[in-house]
């Protein structure tokens, strides 16, 4: 890579993200012990009978994951908005679109796929089908991805609000509510014998949608955030 050119700007983006997650590599385990503590609580609550678990597992799994990515969220931007390395980020000719979908890509790469590889654990847990837990880790590959883009833009939007933890809840939330439906409804046809591949191509269409345009809504949502 040519030191200047955009590539390298995107490796020293994703190098430096590494480096300060690596730091806090302690934090990184909030999400997989949150959703441990979601999954772990249900049987307390409605009983140990393995068929009433079964019906619910894919449906609370997928919940518990977007809860656990949700408490991970807000801090996607938080620590360069506040260290001046986003509006260095702004500043930058490089398309600032590209080194925001650089972060993205590091967030969802320690804090969700975690979640998705504790996934068949969870499910194993509220006694989920052999068979649909591999439906399940599928959908969470398409469906977490989505989640983090969406997420992204809504994080851009209040970067610069002081406590803004509730209303980025109430901005995205109704945004992941689709993803969740296609994402269980996936799981929940599979386990019942139900063609469950349509669910998914609609998880894959919207993700390369969002691939294409989440980093320039986001890049254009930061830029009116430091305005």
């Amino acid at each position: 890579m040519r030191p200047g050119s955009t590539s390298s700007a995107c490796a020293a983006v994703i190098r430096r993200d590494l480096t300060l997650i690596w730091r806090r590599r302690g934090d990184a385990l909030n999400p997989i012990l949150f959703a441990l503590m979601v999954i772990a609580l249900f049987p307390l609550a409605l009983g140990p009978e393995p068929e009433q678990l079964r019906r619910i597992a894919a449906g609370v799994v997928f919940v518990a994951l977007l809860l656990a990515g949700l408490l991970a969220l807000d801090t996607l931007f938080r620590s360069d908005y506040e260290d001046g390395s986003l509006e260095q980020l702004v500043l930058s000719p490089h398309p600032l679109s590209l080194l925001l979908g650089c972060k993205v890509a590091v967030h969802w790469l320690t804090t969700a796929l975690p979640l998705i590889a504790v996934a068949p654990l969870l499910g194993e847990l509220l006694h989920l089908p052999g068979d649909v837990r591999g439906v399940l880790v599928l959908a969470l590959l398409l469906a977490t991805p989505l989640l983090s883009l969406i997420g992204a833009v809504c994080v851009a939007l209040t970067v610069g609000m002081h406590r803004s933890g509730m209303l980025l809840a109430l901005l995205v939330l109704p945004l992941y509510v689709p993803v969740l439906i296609f994402g269980a409804g996936a799981c929940n046809a599979a386990q019942t014998g139900l063609p469950f591949l349509a669910p998914l191509l609609w998880l894959a269409a919207a993700l390369v949608l969002a691939l294409v345009l989440a980093p320039l809504a986001c890049a254009a949502a930061l830029r009116i955030s430091l305005s």
